[in-house]
């Protein structure tokens, strides 16, 4: 079983060398493997399956593509994509992941998230975080117009933006007995999430050790994680398409 993971791409119309990236990272890495896991904010704002934006048909079809030549391919929403929905799942191929998923590894019991719902030191977030995610609201947000909604996404990002600079580096990552809570609870060794836009590999998470595995945001390096039945690697490559410079996990045991 050969899996990847990557999050936090935030796939943008002013980022063309990102868009370009992935897809060559879908077309000559992922189509390769049996499973591709998208852990959320994957779009920078995503309004709609009405209404997903025409610059990024490129990357429409590489997923299709991908996932026509036998690829599974799991979708998990983050804070900027919490909107996609079924119709879009259907489109590319695709799964829709609950926001906290077991899956089982080389590793054992293995937990994919986002990662938002661990930063609970983030009180104003997290209340932002339970509105969004509400149903009943998100089908408000849906019954508006397209230009009412690209509005919104705007003052959304705009108040993200201007919060984030405000708030200290240690409330906007994840909360440590969050992070040892969910491991525990799942008697899980190994967590794997985006979100903060700080790629490492943390051991001893939990009272029985566990590891988090972060993954990377596409920026100035694309990152994605591979994982087999040898163990997790944690890979990052110079955009568009640069040699990949590799952090190991452990390998799998006998």
């Amino acid at each position: 079983m050969l899996r990847y993971f990557v999050a936090d791409l935030h796939l943008d119309s002013k980022r063309p060398d990102i868009i370009r990236a992935f897809v060559h990272f879908l077309n000559e890495k992922a189509v390769h493997g049996n499973e591709l896991y998208l852990l959320g904010d994957i779009f920078e704002a995503w309004i709609g399956d009405d209404a997903a934006p025409d610059f990024l048909q490129p990357v429409y079809d590489a997923l299709t593509c991908a996932s026509q030549s036998g690829v599974k391919i799991y979708f998990q929403h983050g804070n900027r994509d919490f909107l996609v929905g079924q119709a879009f799942m259907d489109r590319i191929g695709a799964e829709l992941l609950p926001e906290c998923q077991v899956i089982e590894s080389a590793h054992g019991k293995t937990l994919l998230l986002h990662g938002d719902q661990l930063c609970l030191d983030d009180i104003d977030y997290q209340a932002f975080r339970k509105q969004v995610r509400n149903p009943e609201w998100q089908a408000a947000i849906l019954s508006k117009s397209v230009p009412e909604r690209l509005e919104l996404a705007r003052q959304l990002r705009q108040a993200s933006q201007e919060q984030t600079a405000q708030k200290a580096q240690d409330i906007t990552d994840v909360s440590p007995s969050a992070v040892s809570q969910t491991l525990e609870q799942e008697a899980a060794p190994l967590m794997i999430h985006g979100h903060t836009h700080r790629p490492e590999i943390h051991t001893e998470q939990s009272k029985t050790g566990g590891v988090r595995i972060v993954l990377g945001d596409w920026d100035t390096h694309g990152w994605y994680l591979e994982q087999d039945q040898k163990g997790s690697r944690l890979y990052a490559f110079k955009l568009p398409d640069g040699p990949a410079e590799l952090q190991d996990y452990l390998a799998a045991p006998d």
